[in-house]
């Protein structure tokens, strides 16, 4: 329990509660993972089983988004096996890997497909462009949407970072979006189908009792991880700045208990870095110095040096321009590989190649199932951050450069917030 505000009620919870009316006697699809669970912790699949067992629904088919059905694949681009496999008799289909989009094979005899994520709040993160390839399958199928609600766990007020420039869509971000968009799964729902998906039959079961500026622990709502590395709702409050390390060779500290929270090298002089960091006074964020060794991924078994985020005041902090200042802080330290003449494709740090480099530096393609396009410009939207983290430039024309995409793209967000601002 939060801050004691009453029962948030998710839309599980509200169709649970209704008796599954909204389903009974059609054939349906569920799109669910190990974190859909209703307020007792029940997940979805254990609550609708009974119901398709006794005759009440259909349940044709379950889909799982990135990290598998039951969050058991650690990293990104590490595909889980999906057809084939049944749950009580049911099968179960991938949408992660070859086919992020489902097929009309998978959706043959769905009448509904239910989704029921829960998204963090950052573009980058899948989950949502599962929910979006979806009702594009389901507009061409002529199948039905309906989408279960849940918190934004970093609330509904903020917004930050900038807006994705379609040039650079990918699966961490099809459609426009600020980095921290600020909505739930039901308002970018409505969203995409305004903008994207007119034909989609869409409907919503939005939630009871949550207030846009409820971070999910000032609730009673249920937390469960939604995939390996997002085990706190603390790391999804630093994730919207935090992933942009993953597209350089600095570990984003996958590989500790704290990922994201964590971060360094072994290139770097932790003590120096920290001191910097805490002299730029950056809203509501401290950083303490620490030493780890991953055990996988950048620099597994090496001692890296670097600091934990420490947020000290969630409402004031801003994860994006913080994390950029940790890049920028950490080139003046070591220095930026100079790569200018080389070929694209020889100019970014390929994996398991960090130890051969002296300096900060820009992974390559592929990520995410991009091979042509940068990882630091898929997960920023453009290129013009990688330039200013490059050049360091100052962070308060970067802070007003973001300032100025998301006040653009206010109108468009507002026009499908579901709950008072």
């Amino acid at each position: 329990m939060g801050s004691g505000q009453g029962v948030t009620a998710t839309g599980l919870d509200l169709l649970r509660l209704d008796g599954f009316s909204l389903l009974r006697g059609k054939s349906i699809g569920v799109v669910c993972n190990q974190a859909s669970v209703d307020h007792q912790y029940v997940h979805i699949l254990d609550l609708l089983h009974p119901l398709s067992k006794a005759g009440h629904i259909r349940l044709k088919a379950i889909f799982g988004p990135q990290h598998g059905l039951f969050g058991h694949t650690q990293d990104n681009m590490v595909e889980w096996e999906g057809a084939g496999a049944e749950n009580a008799g049911v099968p179960i289909y991938s949408l992660y890997g070859d086919h992020r989009i489902p097929t009309s094979e998978m959706l043959e005899g769905i009448e509904v497909l239910v989704i029921d994520i829960q998204d963090v709040g950052s573009r980058y993160y899948t989950f949502a462009w599962t929910m979006a390839h979806c009702m594009q399958a389901c507009e061409s199928a002529g199948v039905a949407v309906l989408v279960l609600d849940r918190p934004n766990p970093i609330g509904g007020l903020q917004v930050e970072g900038a807006v994705l420039d379609p040039e650079f869509a990918s699966f961490v971000g099809l459609h426009p979006l600020p980095i921290r968009h600020g909505m739930t799964a039901c308002e970018l729902a409505g969203y995409f189908r305004s903008a994207f998906y007119p034909r989609c039959a869409l409907s919503t079961v939005t939630m009871q009792g949550w207030s846009r500026s409820d971070y999910i622990d000032d609730t009673d709502a249920p937390w469960a991880v939604p995939s390996p590395n997002m085990p706190t709702v603390d790391t999804a409050v630093v994730y919207p700045g935090a992933c942009l390390l993953e597209a350089t060779n600095i570990s984003e500290g996958r590989g500790t208990t704290r990922p994201f929270e964590t971060w360094g090298s072994p290139l770097v002089n932790g003590p120096e870095l920290t001191r910097a960091l805490n002299s730029l006074n950056l809203p509501g964020a401290h950083f303490r110095h620490l030493e780890f060794q991953p055990t996988f991924q950048k620099y597994v078994g090496r001692t890296c040096h670097g600091a934990f985020t420490h947020v000290l005041e969630r409402r004031g902090f801003e994860p994006v321009l913080t994390y950029v200042a940790i890049m920028q802080e950490i080139i003046r330290q070591i220095g930026i590989v100079d790569s200018s003449h080389l070929p694209v494709t020889e100019t970014f740090v390929p994996d398991g190649e960090e130890t051969k480099l002296s300096g900060f530096a820009w992974r390559r393609p592929p990520y995410e199932y991009e091979r042509s396009k940068l990882p630091i410009d898929i997960l920023a939207g453009n290129a013009w951050l990688r330039s200013a983290v490059e050049s360091l430039v100052p962070l308060a024309e970067i802070r007003e450069r973001f300032l100025a995409e998301c006040s653009e793209f206010e109108p468009i967000r507002r026009a499908h917030l579901l709950y008072p601002v």
